[in-house]
């Protein structure tokens, strides 16, 4: 039976953040996970946290100006004592909040680099960061993004992010498999959970197109479940979907494939 997480970005929009905690935990959730803890009193995410009986499970490493365009900063050469920084504060973060796991986005890149500039840069700003989370009992998670929803992100598929994970050789690095973008580079999912599935340290779902909820589009979900299941995966899921109605509404699709929270 996956264990669910509510991605507290995406779910329970019909209310302001810190609402939402308490939104998640009555309609049965156990687990959030959310992008940046950084814009928000840390204190207080705590106590909604203890509040309301939930557990955070996952966040983004800083990423740099969200609202300006950023999306991730690992990949840029004119940021790397920025993301160096950003990586103290996530492990902060992460001691404050009793987290694991971390994510990255590697991000655009602004200005002009040869390529083999920006794959050298992001693969010392990943090993950093690993080392670093390493000390503090933390877990690197890596994410493609694809290149429709985000034009420019450096890493696209999970051949780029296996290939980096391949090249620095941490044992706490992981791929962090979004079936959603994953579906929309057109990727075979099946062999994903053959090559990967070792390599796989947090799952986050939705359904394309339209990345609304599991049922809505094409994507087998209950099937690549059910294939977790048996494979003995442990970690969690986030749904990281669109609503198409309001956020309990769209929920109906996990009791119709017969789990729970």
């Amino acid at each position: 039976m996956p264990e669910f997480s509510a991605n507290l970005n995406f779910l329970f929009n019909e209310v302001p953040f810190m609402e939402r905690f308490s939104a998640a935990a009555k309609a049965g959730f156990k687990n959030v996970e959310f992008m940046f803890p950084y814009d928000f009193d840390q204190n207080e995410i705590k106590k909604q946290l203890e509040q309301n009986g939930l557990k955070i499970v996952l966040f983004n490493l800083p990423a740099g100006n969200w609202s300006e365009g950023d999306r991730g900063i690992a990949a840029d050469p004119a940021r790397k004592a920025e993301f160096k920084l950003g990586v103290g504060k996530a492990i902060e973060a992460a001691k404050f909040l009793d987290v694991n796991r971390v994510n990255c986005l590697a991000g655009k890149v602004n200005g002009e680099y040869e390529r083999e500039a920006i794959m050298e840069n992001l693969l010392d700003n990943l090993g950093y960061a690993a080392d670093e989370f390493q000390k503090a009992g933390l877990d690197l998670m890596i994410e493609p993004i694809n290149h429709f929803d985000i034009p420019g992100f450096y890493l696209n598929t999970t051949d780029q992010v296996m290939e980096i994970i391949k090249k620095l050789g941490r044992t706490n690095i992981y791929l962090q498999y979004d079936i959603y973008h994953a579906e929309r580079e057109g990727e075979n999912h099946e062999l994903i959970l053959q090559s990967c599935f070792a390599n796989i340290g947090h799952i986050q779902i939705a359904d394309n197109p339209g990345r609304n909820e599991p049922g809505t589009g094409i994507i087998k979900v209950k099937f690549l479940f059910d294939t977790l299941d048996k494979m003995g995966y442990k970690g969690y899921i986030g749904m990281e979907y669109k609503p198409s109605a309001s956020t309990v509404d769209s929920l109906q699709w996990v009791k119709q494939m017969g789990y729970s929270l």
